[in-house]
């Protein structure tokens, strides 16, 4: 019987292929001390918090943490689990959008950008960001470091900026698929035509686990999942396929 993509037991089973083969460091780890042979567990927070809660859990199960990126809106900014991540050794950051939630006004965005990341301080700490994409919005949120510089905030990293993708791999389950780049409007990165044509190019997460078992990918990876995709339950899972291909269409006509 074929096997469900993005659920929570393919989940699971990626992370001990990955556990087994690699180190697992946090963003912020990372930063400091990367390890020569490492994956960065990075989860945008978009929505559905509950479901980041249980990969926090299904981490801290098999022992290893990764980063969370919390958005400052209702459907995403849930305290209480913010700091329950945060103490089963999770990273939390801030997933920010406010040049396009202030209509590209990049100082009211910067002061937008200071009270959040203050908010979440009080809960957490704090040192590493990254820019939510904000797909049918006209505005980069990265833009706002044009005139600003987030490292005067304490703050030591932005995937986007601070990472050599020149030798860090980026696996991204944008558009709810492995090889979405046709229809992601920010979350990619150019050197992504190099890795196509030789031939790092994957249809499901078994395709990954089996390249994984075979050391056929790079030392070093970034893998950024959206946990709201992932879902054991089926009619939850059936409904975020359907809208997630509806949404891929959408975007493909923006790019």
């Amino acid at each position: 019987m074929l096997q469900r993509d993005f659920t929570l037991s393919i989940y699971n089973d990626l992370l001990q292929s990955i556990k087994s083969n690699y180190s697992v460091q946090r963003f912020d780890e990372f930063l400091q001390n990367p390890k020569t042979k490492s994956i960065i567990l990075r989860h945008d927070v978009d929505a559905l918090p509950e479901n980041s809660l249980q990969f926090a859990r299904i981490q801290s199960n098999i022992g290893v943490q990764g980063s969370f990126y919390f958005r400052a809106i209702s459907t995403s900014w849930k305290e209480n689990i913010i700091q329950e991540i945060a103490g089963l050794g999770g990273e939390v950051g801030y997933h920010y959008e406010n040049m396009d939630v202030a209509l590209g006004n990049i100082d009211l965005a910067w002061d937008q950008f200071r009270y959040h990341l203050d908010a979440l301080r009080k809960l957490v700490p704090v040192t590493t960001i990254c820019m939510h994409g904000s797909p049918r919005s006209k505005f980069d949120n990265r833009t706002m470091w044009q005139k600003y510089d987030y490292r005067t905030l304490g703050i030591t990293g932005e995937p986007y900026f601070d990472v050599d993708f020149n030798h860090v791999f980026y696996l991204t389950d944008t558009g709810r698929c492995w090889n979405g780049w046709k229809s992601s409007v920010r979350d990619k990165v150019p050197q992504q035509e190099n890795w196509i044509k030789n031939g790092l190019i994957f249809q499901s997460t078994s395709d990954i686990i089996q390249s994984m078992l075979n050391m056929k990918l790079p030392d070093q990876i970034m893998f950024t999942f959206h946990p709201q995709r992932w879902t054991d339950q089926p009619l939850p899972w059936l409904k975020e396929l359907v809208i997630q291909k509806m949404k891929n269409g959408v975007k493909r006509l923006i790019i």
